[in-house]
């Protein structure tokens, strides 16, 4: 008797404890929006019918209807802005026309590009309004709208991006909105039916269907924005046009595999082959983004040889180290830097990395679709090859700056320092301005590399007009970093200053 009682407290203990753990991981893992809550689904996958039976025909009918309702139309302006004519920026009607704006080179004053307008689509991944698209969709602009298949629309605001893999983080208000559940990219097999939802040149909600035709795929593209591109799309003949980037890749299950992304063609528009970024990515850097307001991106550190090299390229490589090289066999290692995470493991050049952490990787996409996945300080393994012989090493993944801290991300506003406000409308009056942001003290910022004194009016940005520090800062974050020209005046002396101010991050 005393044995059962025993037995029943040790089961009592035990089922309590792991409640207690399963309740704590539900605390912790409802901490952070924007990231799915496991075991749950959306109310758009009521009635689902589940996979389809083998040997019968494939019904897409139960994947559509569930997903459609969690894919979204976005809509974004940029609003027009007055260039300085020494910026060579292109006007967008002068192929329509023959030329720039002729009246703004002829007078020697700014040029006014005009309002801009786009759209793309983006998924719904949770509840209460989060969105990933492609950064493509929304970089640069000044209002973002999204429109649900039901027509029902909502102001967006932009949580985050990431040019380096083209992923962006999107948020409307709002409680119970349908969502798409996150498949398993890694799952992915080649020949296997998928859909692509979007809307497509400006039209209503959009399904099309194709297969998987290869995986781990480079086209170069995310180079166009992003001076580090991470690369390894999932590829299907499934037809996609401008309008469904940031749309959905869903399985016939009515997962998320992947965000559609890019097509290749020569025209324009599908031609054959488009490109989604797998979820497995996608997840990682939609939760760095929500968590930390910036992807915490591991570094194994080493230099790689890229896929589809010349005969040349490959004869150079194998002159260089002595080592022959052989496409498809593994990631061929041309540089280790020191004070990399591969180069405190042993790592050399001429190496050959065929796993990561028990996956094979046989090309560069490969590789960073695996690191992709982890933060710095995160530990892995890898199995490589050194004249011929295979060996086994763990390292510790390091961010960019060769530690495993993590990657905070400040606001353009405070890279910039110093006490900023908008300026006084009877200063603005007496000095003959529509409005401006005055420096009231310099501060420790980016600013104190220039020679602007405090009481320094900014009244325009690479000629473009700012009233306000909302317009200054919107043109700041605009300028993606680079080399921006602050103009303005100081009150109560003649003639307007300008002070070039470099606002790259180290």
């Amino acid at each position: 008797m005393k044995f059962k009682t025993i037995l029943a407290i040790i089961a009592i203990s035990a089922s309590t404890a792991v409640a207690s753990v399963w309740g704590y991981g539900k605390i912790v893992e409802r901490q952070y929006a924007g990231i799915q809550e496991g075991g749950k689904l959306p109310v758009n996958y009521a009635g689902f019918t589940g996979n389809n039976v083998p040997g019968t025909p494939v019904d897409f009918t139960p994947a559509a209807t569930s997903a459609t309702p969690a894919v979204v139309h976005i809509k974004t302006r940029t609003k027009s802005k007055q260039v300085a004519n020494n910026q060579r920026q292109r006007n967008p009607f002068s192929d329509l026309f023959g030329g720039d704006d002729a009246f703004g080179d002829f007078f020697g004053g700014p040029r006014v590009m005009p309002e801009q307008r786009a759209s793309g689509s983006g998924v719904l991944i949770t509840e209460d309004g989060y969105i990933v698209t492609n950064n493509h969709v929304i970089d640069g602009a000044d209002e973002i709208n999204v429109t649900l298949p039901n027509k029902k629309s909502y102001k967006a605001t932009v949580i985050g991006a990431d040019p380096s893999s083209d992923i962006a983080v999107i948020k409307i208000e709002g409680k119970g909105f349908p969502y798409l559940v996150y498949g398993n990219s890694d799952e992915v097999k080649l020949g296997q039916w998928v859909l692509a939802i979007g809307y497509p040149l400006s039209l209503d909600v959009t399904v099309t269907a194709g297969i998987v035709s290869a995986k781990s795929r480079s086209i170069n593209i995310n180079k166009q924005q992003s001076a580090s591109p991470v690369e390894s799309f999932i590829q299907t003949d499934a037809a996609v046009n401008p309008g469904n980037s940031g749309g959905a890749l869903i399985n016939i299950s009515g997962e998320l595999i992947g965000i559609n992304s890019a097509i290749a063609s020569p025209t324009g528009s599908y031609a054959g082959y488009s490109y989604a970024i797998p979820v497995n990515i996608t997840k990682k850097i939609v939760t760095d983004i929500v968590k930390f307001g910036t992807v915490q991106r591991g570094y194994i550190g080493i230099s790689f040889a890229n896929d589809n090299l010349s005969e040349e390229e490959v004869k150079a490589i194998e002159k260089e180290l002595g080592v022959p090289f052989k496409e498809g066999e593994g990631v061929f290692v041309l540089g280790v830097p020191s004070g990399g995470a591969a180069f405190a493991a042993g790592l050399k050049k001429g190496d050959i990395i065929t796993k990561v952490n028990g996956i094979a990787v046989t090309n560069g996409p490969e590789l960073q679709e695996q690191i992709t996945r982890f933060k710095p300080g995160d530990k892995i393994t890898l199995v490589y090859k050194r004249a011929g012989k295979e060996n086994t090493v763990n390292l510790t993944l390091k961010n960019k700056a060769g530690n495993t801290d993590i990657v905070k991300i400040s606001s353009i506003m405070d890279q910039l320092g110093g006490e900023l406000e908008d300026v006084d409308k009877k200063v603005a009056a007496a000095n003959e301005l529509s409005g401006g942001v005055v420096v009231k003290k310099i501060g420790t910022g980016l600013l104190k590399n220039t020679k602007m004194a405090d009481g320094f009016i900014i009244t325009s940005v690479n000629g473009q007009e700012v009233k306000n520090i909302d317009e200054l800062k919107n043109v700041l974050i605009a300028s993606k970093g680079g080399t921006v020209r602050l103009e303005g005046v100081y009150p109560g002396y003649e003639g307007s200053y300008a002070y070039p101010l470099n606002m790259k991050e180290e």
